[in-house]
Order: structure tokens, then sequence, then C-alpha cells
């Protein structure tokens, strides 16, 4: 064992005391913020102001095959979630935050954010996908990924968070044909936010088609896809406009971070679509990590 096993938070000088206030509880009558972090990382903040913050990613820890140009920035939140032990999802130790839920599988409340994990499986239908991921998975250490006998980073969490009166469910990499029971559990959703790219790498098109149908959100929000600055292209994601251009009611987001109440949700179901914009400086992200970017 060496001073660098097992988790880091004892090294951070943040602290807790942001939790001891919302403790007191009150929650508040602001807006639910959503802000993209790029892949599958969302920060979701309370009308309290907690944040909470979803899939933060790494790279490869083999060092094997990087997908970003460098680790996920070291990032100040509340309660950090991982829907699953893949390396683009489960980077909890790059957060600075007071509650890490790894995996939830069950209920987590504390003032007026709700989080319910729900155990399911990893998607490994590649009938759609460009590239054959069963191949991938083999050369890169072979995992067992067919239920029930999966390795573990082959079982995935669903996350739905309940705050403002809204229900927000991150698929993760969740397949699209969970048995009924999963069904039941997920329940009514306002906001979905679904991996889709147009290397249909998670799921082919048709699957993310069959899980909207089924979940029938107000909104739909795209991750899991290639931005040019954060992601490389060795990770063989791609961009997400061919999906986009299916579908009927689309907003190109002009900022990382978008707001919702319950009584501004959209009629019609609408994609909101963050393209490359995310929640940090990517280029002192680039910087500190010594790629000058630039003139």
């Amino acid at each position: 064992m060496t001073i660098d096993t097992g988790p880091a938070a004892w090294r951070q000088t943040s602290n807790q005391n942001r939790m001891i206030k919302f403790q007191n509880g009150g929650g508040g009558d602001n807006p639910v913020k959503l802000a993209f972090f790029g892949s599958s990382a969302f920060r979701v903040t309370a009308p309290s102001g907690m944040t909470v913050m979803i899939d933060p990613w790494r790279n490869l820890p083999t060092g094997k095959w990087d997908w970003y140009f460098h680790d996920f920035p070291l990032t100040a939140v509340d309660i950090g979630v991982s829907t699953h032990a893949h390396f683009d999802h489960d980077a909890l130790h790059l957060l600075e935050a007071s509650v890490l839920l790894d995996r939830l599988i069950g209920t987590y409340e504390f003032d007026d954010v709700k989080i319910t994990g729900i155990a399911d499986k990893h998607a490994i239908d590649p009938t759609h996908a460009t590239y054959d991921f069963h191949k991938i998975n083999s050369y890169f250490g072979g995992q067992k990924l067919t239920p029930p006998d999966n390795s573990r980073s082959w079982d995935n969490c669903l996350i739905k968070i309940e705050t403002g009166g809204m229900r927000i469910l991150h698929w993760g990499d969740n397949r699209h044909n969970p048995p009924e029971d999963i069904w039941e559990r997920i329940g009514p959703v306002d906001i979905l936010l679904m991996p889709v790219d147009d290397s249909q790498h998670v799921m082919g098109n048709p699957m993310v088609a069959e899980v909207v149908n089924r979940v029938v959100p107000k909104v739909v929000v795209p991750h899991h896809y290639y931005t040019w600055n954060v992601v490389q292209r060795q990770s063989t994601l791609l961009p997400v406009e061919q999906w986009l251009g299916t579908q009927p009611v689309v907003r190109r987001l002009d900022s990382a971070e978008t707001s919702y109440t319950r009584n501004t949700l959209p009629t019609d179901q609408t994609i909101d679509y963050f393209g490359d914009h995310v929640g940090f400086d990517v280029d002192a992200w680039h910087k500190a990590n010594g790629l000058q970017t630039g003139p």
C-alpha cells in the first residue's frame, strides 16, 4: 500500500460547510440548472443551490486507449454520482464533493434533492454500431459482457434525480430493453439524458427511439458524443448531427448550462443539444496539462 492508494479526499482543503447549511433544509424557488461537462458528465443544480455531478470521466487507467486529451478537471460540487464502473463515467476521485454515490442502488435524499439508483445492465448489442466493441473489449482485457454473468463494469445504474418538481433520468450506458420491472421503477420522467452519437457506440438509433418512446420525456438531452476539443478522434465516438437531423424539434443551446422549471417545460418533445459547449474552461484545462492552444 502506498500514499496514493484509495480515496484522496483527505488531501482536499475544502470542507462540508455547504452541506451543513443545506442540512437545515428549506430548498428554494430557483429554476433547476443543467450543465454539460462533456462525454456523459452533467451537473444538476437544485433550487436550493445544491449541486450534483453525474459521471465525471477520465482516461483508461491502463494508458492503452486515451479517449480524452486529459483527465476530468478537478471540480467542486456537493454530490458526485457514477452510473457504472467504466473510465468514461467513474472519475469520482476528481470531484471535490461532500458525498460520493458510486453506482447507487436505492435512494439518497437530502434537502430538496432525491436521487434514486436503479440497478440494471450495460448495453452490449452492437447491431447498429460502426465499430464492433465486443472485439475491442476482447483486445483490451476480455471481460465478460453478457448478463447475468457479466463483469461488474458491465452493470449499470440508471440515476433518477428529483428536484424542483421535475424528474431527470440519466440513462448512463444502460441497455435499451430492460425487463418490465425496471420500466416500472423508472416511472414518469421529464428530462432524459440519453447516450447518442452517430457511431451508435452505446446503442443504435432505433434502440434510442425505443427508450424515448417508452419514457416519453418532455426533453431529451444527448450525451456520449464527440466534442472536438475535449474528446479525441481515437475514442471512435462521432458527433450527433445525423441523429439530430431526424428529430422534429431541436434547440441548439448557446452555452454549457440551461435552466428548467416545471411550468416552462416544452409541450412538444424537444431535443436540447449542448454541442461543444462544456462547463469548464477548456483552454485553461489544456494549458494546465501542458497543451498550448491558439496562437
